[in-house]
Parts: C-alpha cells; sequence; structure tokens
C-alpha cells in the first residue's frame, strides 16, 4: 500500500492515521478504501459535519423542505450560500469525471463495511458561517458575497495547474482564497479553528486505531493541534451578536423621521419632496433587485411597497415579503425541488429553478433596499439642510 499522503501519529497509547485527501481525484477514493480496509480501524473520522453527512445520506432531502420557513426564519442568504457552494463542488466533480465528495463518500461505506464507529469531525458549516460573517463589516460582507458567487459561476474551466493547487484545498478555502488575503482574520474561524476542532473530534474517537478521511489542507494543523487540548463547546458557539447594527438599525430610521417630520413642520413643500425621495430610492432599488431576480410582478410591486415600510423597521425586510410574493405566485413542485442538483450546476439554471429564484428574490431585494436606504437617506439629509438654510 503507497503511503503517500498518509501521516501516522502515536499519541497517548493510541495511533492515528491520518489520509490527506484531494477532494478532485479518484486516487484519493480509492486510497480511503484501501487503507481503512487494510488498517481496519476502530474509528474512521470523516470531515463533514451532520448536515453535510445528511446531505450525502439523503439525496431527496430538498423535497421536504419548506420555502415559506426558510424565508421565515431569515435563512434565504445562508441556504444561497450552501448552494452555490455545492455548485462549485459539483462543477468540479462533472469536469473531472468524479462523484463530489467521493472520498468521504468511500470512508463512510468502508467503516460500514468493516464495522468502525462512524465520527462526524468537521464544525457545523453553519458555525464557521457565522464566525466568518462575524469578522467582516458591511462592506466586507458585500465583497464575501460577491466572491462567493463571481467565483461559483464562472464557466472557465479549471486548468491543470489549477486543479494541482486544489487539491491541498478544502473547498471552502479554495472559493474564499482571494478573500482571506484581503481580510486575513478570516484565516481563524475558516481554518484555523477547525483544524483544532477536527483535531480534538479525531482524538477522542473511541478504540485504540483511528482512520481520518481529511482534506490534504487540514493535515499539517491537525499534526500540531492533535498534540493540545481544545475546548469544543467554545469553538462551536455562534459569536455575540454586536449591538452596533441594531444601534445604528434603529437610529436610522428614527433620524429620518424626525428629519422628515422637522422639514414638514418647517416647510411642508420640501417635506413631501424627502418623502417621495424616500419611497423612490427604497422602493425602485428593491424592485430591481427581485426584477434582476426575475422576479412574478407581484414580487417587484412588493419590494416596491414594502421597502420603504420595512427600511424604518430593523426587524422587518423587503425581501421577506418580496420572497413570500414569488413563493405564493411561482410555488415550487416537486420537480423544481428534483433538478435542485442539477440546476446549481450553472448561473442559468439557478435563475430558472422556482426555488432558487425565490431566494434569490429574497436576497436581491434585500440588497437593494439596503442600498436604497443609504441613498436615500443621504437625499432626505441633503433636503434637510438645504431647506435649514
Amino acid at each position: 500500500m503507497s503511503e503517500d499522503n498518509i501521516t501516522r501519529i502515536e499519541l497517548n497509547g493510541k495511533e492515528f492515521i491520518l489520509v490527506g485527501t484531494a477532494h478532485v481525484s479518484k486516487q484519493s477514493a480509492e486510497q480511503v478504501k484501501e487503507v481503512i480496509e487494510s488498517e481496519r480501524p476502530d474509528s474512521v473520522c470523516v470531515e463533514l459535519d451532520e448536515q453535510r453527512y445528511d446531505s450525502i445520506q439523503n439525496k431527496n432531502q430538498w423535497k421536504d423542505m419548506d420555502i415559506f420557513k426558510v424565508i421565515k426564519e431569515k435563512k434565504a442568504t445562508l441556504l444561497l450560500m450552501n448552494l452555490a457552494i455545492s455548485s462549485f463542488q459539483k462543477r468540479m466533480a462533472k469536469q473531472f469525471g468524479i462523484q463530489a465528495g467521493q472520498e468521504m463518500i468511500q470512508g463512510i461505506e468502508s467503516a460500514k463495511e468493516i464495522g468502525a464507529d462512524l465520527v462526524l469531525a468537521d464544525r457545523n458549516i453553519q458555525i464557521t458561517f457565522a464566525r466568518i460573517w462575524n469578522n467582516v463589516g458591511f462592506w466586507g460582507k458585500a465583497q464575501l458575497l460577491s466572491q462567493v458567487f463571481f467565483s461559483i459561476f464562472s464557466n472557465e474551466e479549471i486548468s491543470e495547474e489549477e486543479l494541482e493547487k486544489m487539491k491541498n484545498q478544502d473547498t471552502i478555502n479554495a472559493i474564499l482564497k482571494e478573500f482571506t488575503a484581503s481580510f486575513p482574520k478570516l484565516k481563524t474561524p475558516l481554518i484555523d479553528e477547525r483544524d483544532q476542532f477536527l483535531a480534538q473530534k479525531i482524538k477522542d474517537a473511541p478504540g485504540k486505531k483511528v482512520v481520518a478521511v481529511l482534506g490534504a489542507a487540514h493535515v499539517p494543523g491537525i499534526k500540531e493541534e492533535i498534540k493540545k487540548e481544545h475546548d469544543l463547546r467554545r469553538l462551536s458557539e455562534r459569536p455575540p451578536k454586536s449591538k452596533v447594527p441594531k444601534i445604528i438599525g434603529w437610529s436610522i430610521p428614527i433620524l429620518i423621521f424626525a428629519l422628515i417630520a422637522y422639514t414638514f413642520y418647517a416647510n411642508p413643500s420640501a417635506g413631501w419632496q424627502q418623502t417621495i425621495s424616500w419611497i423612490l430610492w427604497n422602493g425602485s432599488l428593491s424592485a430591481l433587485g427581485a426584477a434582476l431576480a426575475f422576479g412574478h410582478p407581484l414580487a417587484i410591486l412588493t419590494a416596491f411597497v414594502a421597502a420603504p415600510i420595512t427600511s424604518l423597521n430593523p426587524l422587518l425586510a423587503a425581501g421577506w415579503f418580496a420572497g413570500a410574493a414569488q413563493a405564493y405566485m411561482r410555488k415550487p413542485h416537486v420537480r423544481d425541488f428534483e433538478k435542485l442538483s442539477e440546476d446549481v450546476f450553472s448561473l442559468k439554471g439557478f435563475w430558472h429553478n422556482k426555488v432558487t429564484r425565490i431566494l434569490l428574490v429574497v436576497v436581491l431585494a434585500n440588497l437593494g433596499s439596503s442600498v436604497g436606504t443609504f441613498i436615500g437617506g443621504a437625499d432626505v439629509i441633503r433636503l434637510f439642510l438645504e431647506n435649514m438654510r
């Protein structure tokens, strides 16, 4: 058996065998099978969390999704990002003629075949995203979303040279590589913390012999972190929500209300100008977002009507109402959920599928409303200052 990409560690009377896999390599899956069958470990750890494991085990999970519940629970953006990353994985897999996550699937199957305990060793992807999200400001968030989507929907095929580089990265790292260069702080939640989490889960796996199936990028970090003790509870905590966005969120509507009310008192004509400007900027840009998502006319109209109102209430968002209108008028059918895994291959598929179109309506209408709030608010302030002269 070739020892390439295999790291052996003896620690506290246990043997750990780390198999560094390439996510886009058939040979990696074959090596995983070979290692597990020859070593016959007590436990097999795979670089998956429960959410990704369930998506592998339950191919029809999308059929059970309640799109209204997704909108209500404010998970549209997160779900869209998950689908986008899935698209990136599947595009690579399709180009190289392999199954996405084939080496992890092989690890699961081989563990069952030899009767070993299966350990899902990675941190919940939503926790990782939450901790990444917490490390960037408003413009950083916009940059992050654009980085993810532009890298995913590129029609360019991956070159041999890029493939070799990607063999030493995991999927999320590969997508966000340029972004982490701009925001070095993201290396901590994206790579370092996951190395610590994975190392502790591997170390805690039952039995004297443990095989861990990992992306090759994590092996160097885990070799060091496995020698230390890590608090999984601390690493799994969602970051505390900053009070600053809430303060800003309520300050803007209070300021807008106050400025318009005072201007109406001092000069009713200017007050009407402010009101119309607020409505037009908010409504038009939110409606434009819904239109860019190819939303139903009612969804576009809903975005226009809702945005000027929801922008004055931080607890509401125009995209939720526009998304609900889109879901009501263009309710997804079973076939849309069935085709979801195929449609996320391309930009056209994202816009064509009724499920992802609803998510796009929510996200783009909210984005338009946010931009409209800044521009409309600035115009309200401009008109106020002009009338104070």
